[in-house]
């Protein structure tokens, strides 16, 4: 009988120094196209701080065979060392000494795509956060920093192209077709942040001259088919340098920075120093194949991998608890870099819904951690939202409370203590406080405590003395990290307006601190009718309730000077009004919409000053997914027919509207990927899913022609994606359309794939099982398994959550099937049955058993193990 196995957990609090230090490591990696040798000389010392002459020398390993192992020139024997599939032991060495070991992989069998693997022919790495250890025996942890040389051998013809990191020190030619070129970087850098390519790739080449006047190389490789669409990330990458020295300072030190677009991939990109690895989904782009996001997107993971030259490789991590340390902090820079370069209310709103969208509900589940975690099994899984989002959002409430010159100061100061060092969140709070003189230590609660807290503000007015009172109260749920929850230090960006419009509160005042439980704020002269407008630009991650009526947030959404405020206005009016419609529906009464919502939306759709790029955000009903974090228990069939009718309803009443925008918006041109020309894009697009949801054969034939005749992969797929939701022939004609016109391009294709997931159709879980079989898909691609699979699981709960529970079973074959390729990838799809509790009591039993069913199953990953573990509190 098989018993089911645990796994190891690592805590913070149990965290200790290496006890050697690597000074050097100089490898060589002999490729074919079976397997890749790979001999590692390193230079050792003990670290005399924390061991002693009985500590043993012990490397991590996995997947590999050692072939040979020299200490000091002497070749030791098998049982002088010890070597197991986890760690490579040596019982006793001298204080200082040399050792050298030979170790055989096979890349083209690592379908996990960690360590070195094979892509399209072509040798890659991802080595972040443990993939190190499946290349050579080294100590795969963060705090352990060395300088590298790297030598690669291969096939001139097959892989003309051999990169590393650092500056290239050297080229030749060898017997038997086969060429080298060695690497060095000068710089000290962990493991994780090693990177190798090679493969037969083209190259873009630019230049950028730094503030200093150096001159860096630029080069970014893809196939050779795909070169010319790297013109946006060439362009992208000298934006986030020139922005880089101007608002951090912080100017690129090597000769060379060097990208390469990778097919196979299971992240966005990793920031290899020097040799960046990318996800061709951010890389490549042209007009035609690409849609406007798609544009924003490569612009900002280009500049957030940039941006971790500093944030993240000269300065590091003392252990994979500080993870925030620089995704957090490196997020919240590209944030900004994006604001800067587009709009920076467009770009807020975007941040803020997708945090909404998956880490308030990560705060609320069996995953809830620390923005820094105490433990973890598996480190891949803690790769979160709350490590990289709310992370972010700490950094930018720090830079909110110091402001931004004491911020910045105390960024220059981080960055010059701590270069080429390992630190901790403590060293990065200390240094603002430092810096700016201001208390930070109730604040370190955000990096220590989980949960999102509640914030709600109720009003008093006194006529007699015209002053207005709010109270704050402050509440965050207990959960298994913290039975009792304390106060956090909450920045509350706020303002009050006047039935004119104006804003009765100075700028420089407008900031509360809320610091404890209930805090009472008084302000004078403040008329009655006067409405507060709280959480300005969203200064701090928490939910907001508030006293404020229907007719009062109809007036900051028409009236508030806050861009995000007006959003969320708006916003908020869609929430109440869908949870009064599923309420009729739970009734059984006739579906009705409020007028006050109807006029308001009409008012904003025509306001001719609004930036459209805003008012198309503003305008979309929240999907299905946000909604439901308003409701326990959620009913999925209610709320999906509630949206469906809120959305039908308001193309019904206000369709002349809606055509009239469609008509203005669309003389834009096709091709330009100006704000303006993108802003009308949007507006267009939510206006023409709007007729769309009319359903009706003329609805059907508009959106079709707009299908049809679109000129960018924008409106394209705005328009397919409307199309997928009918039953109607011209959905069918479009799938095989777009397959017929896009069946060359595999990133287009991805598109494809997901939106046909994404279909509201009754038989879109038939169609996801069918495209499983299709000759274009493959689980070995993370691409094609998040676009058809992980599109389906999380981005259409209707079809996911049937009542027959057939999306359950269908959600287990995969993970079970995945796991054995893959189980990163396999882990993120896992979460799916996270919230089972939230549903109702025969949705909840469905789940549960087919949870258990994966818990149970032999040889389970710890990667998924951890998910579903926790998901049964296990």
């Amino acid at each position: 009988m098989w018993i089911m196995k645990t796994h190891d957990t690592k805590y913070l609090k149990d965290y200790r120094p290496f006890e050697y230090i690597v000074d050097h490591i100089d490898l060589k990696f002999e490729l074919s196209d079976t397997q890749a040798r790979v001999t590692s000389v390193m230079d050792i010392r003990r670290n005399l701080d924390v061991a002693d002459e009985t500590s043993s020398l012990v490397f991590d390993m996995k997947e590999m065979v050692i072939e040979s192992v020299v200490a000091d020139g002497m070749v030791l024997l098998p049982h002088e060392y010890g070597t197991d599939n986890e760690q490579f032991k040596l019982n006793s060495t001298p204080d200082q000494f040399s050792l050298e070991i030979v170790s055989v992989i096979e890349p083209h069998k690592n379908t996990s795509l960690e360590g070195l693997y094979m892509s399209n022919g072509m040798f890659c790495t991802q080595c972040e956060a443990e993939g190190f250890r499946k290349i050579t025996p080294f100590p795969d942890r963060p705090d352990v920093m060395t300088t590298f040389t790297c030598t690669i051998i291969a096939d001139k013809d097959k892989y003309p192209v051999l990169l590393s990191n650092g500056n290239r020190t050297g080229t030749g030619d060898l017997p038997d077709n086969r060429h080298y070129v060695t690497w060095e970087d000068p710089f000290k850098k962990p493991a994780y942040l090693f990177a190798l390519v090679a493969g037969d790739l083209e190259c873009l080449k630019d230049q950028f001259i730094t503030c200093t006047g150096r001159t860096i190389d630029l080069h970014i490789y893809s196939d050779q088919a795909s070169i010319d669409k790297c013109d946006h990330a060439m362009l992208s990458l000298k934006q986030s340098m020139k922005w880089d020295e101007e608002r951090f300072g912080r100017e690129y030190d090597l000769d060379l920075y060097q990208i390469v677009a990778v097919n196979d991939f299971n992240a966005g990109a990793m920031e290899n120093k020097g040799l960046n690895i990318f996800n061709t989904k951010y890389v490549l782009a042209n007009a035609e194949s690409a849609t406007d996001q798609d544009f924003l997107n490569i612009q900002a993971v280009i500049a957030h991998e940039y941006f971790h030259n500093w944030s993240g490789n000269r300065v590091t991590l003392k252990n994979w608890f500080q993870l925030s340390l620089k995704e957090g902090l490196t997020v919240f820079r590209d944030q900004e870099f994006s604001s800067d370069m587009n709009s920076r209310g467009v770009k807020r709103i975007a941040d803020v819904k997708m945090l909404r969208f998956a880490q308030f509900p990560e705060d609320a589940g069996p995953m809830a951690h620390p923005v820094r975690p105490e433990s973890y099994i598996e480190m891949n899984n803690f790769y979160t939202m709350t490590v990289y989002e709310k992370g972010s959002e700490v950094v930018r409430m720090v830079s909110q409370i110091l402001g931004w010159p004491l911020f910045r100061k105390a960024m220059d100061l981080y960055f010059e203590r701590f270069d080429g060092m390992a630190v901790t969140i403590e060293d990065f709070l200390d240094v603002m406080t430092e810096s700016s003189g201001i208390d930070l230590t109730q604040f370190k609660l955000w990096y220590t405590q989980s949960g999102t807290p509640t914030v709600r503000m109720t009003r008093s007015h006194d006529s007699d003395s015209n002053t207005l009172t709010l109270t704050l109260e402050q509440q965050t749920k207990p959960d298994r990290n913290q039975k009792v929850k304390a106060p956090l230090h909450i920045p509350v960006k706020f303002g009050i307006v006047d039935r004119s419009g104006k804003d009765l509160i100075d700028g420089e005042k407008s900031v509360i601190n809320l610091k404890k439980d209930r805090e009472q704020f008084v302000f004078e002269n403040i008329p009655s009718d006067a409405v507060p407008s709280i959480f300005r630009e969203f200064s701090a991650p928490v939910t907001i309730e508030t006293d404020l009526s229907d007719s009062e947030i109809a007036f900051l959404m028409a009236r508030d000077t806050d861009e995000f405020n007006r959003y969320d206005a708006a916003q908020t009016l869609f929430i109440r009004e869908i949870k009064s419609l599923v309420s009729q529906i739970h009734k059984g009464a006739p579906l009705t919409v409020s007028p006050l919502l109807v006029d308001a939306f009409k008012s904003a759709l025509n306001r001719k000053d609004a930036d459209r790029a805003f008012t198309s955000k503003a305008l979309a009903i929240p999907d299905e997914n946000e909604i439901k974090n308003h409701f326990d228990p959620v009913d999925v069939d209610a709320i999906h027919e509630a949206r469906c009718f809120l959305m039908s309803h308001m193309a019904m009443e206000l369709k002349d509207d809606l055509l009239q925008i469609i008509d203005q918006c669309g003389k834009a041109d096709p091709q330009s990927i100006s704000a303006s020309a993108i802003a009308d894009r949007s507006l267009k697009n939510l206006c023409l899913s709007y007729i769309g949801s009319l359903n009706t054969d003329e609805s059907a034939q508009m959106v079709f022609n707009h299908f049809d005749h679109a000129r960018n992969m924008t409106d394209e797929i705005a328009a397919f994606s409307a199309l997928s939701h009918l039953d109607s022939e011209k959905c069918r004609q479009a799938v095989e359309q777009f397959y017929d016109k896009w069946k060359h391009d595999t990133l287009v294709l991805d598109k494809w794939f997901a939106v046909q997931a994404g279909s509201r159709r009754r038989d879109a879980l038939e169609t996801v099982e069918a495209l499983l079989q299709h000759r274009d898909f493959s689980l070995k691609n993370p691409n094609k398994v998040r676009s058809l699979i992980g599109s389906f699981i999380m981005f259409n709960p209707v079809s996911f959550h049937r009542k027959d529970g057939k999306g359950y079973e269908f959600l287990t074959r995969m993970v079970l099937e995945l796991d054995a390729i893959n189980p990163q990838i396999t882990s993120r799809l896992a979460a799916g049955f996270n919230h089972w509790k939230k549903y109702d009591p025969a949705r909840q039993e469905m789940m549960k058993s087919q949870l258990s069913g994966i818990v149970n199953h032999e040889g389970l990953s710890k990667n998924v193990y951890e998910i579903v573990s926790r998901a049964l509190d296990l």
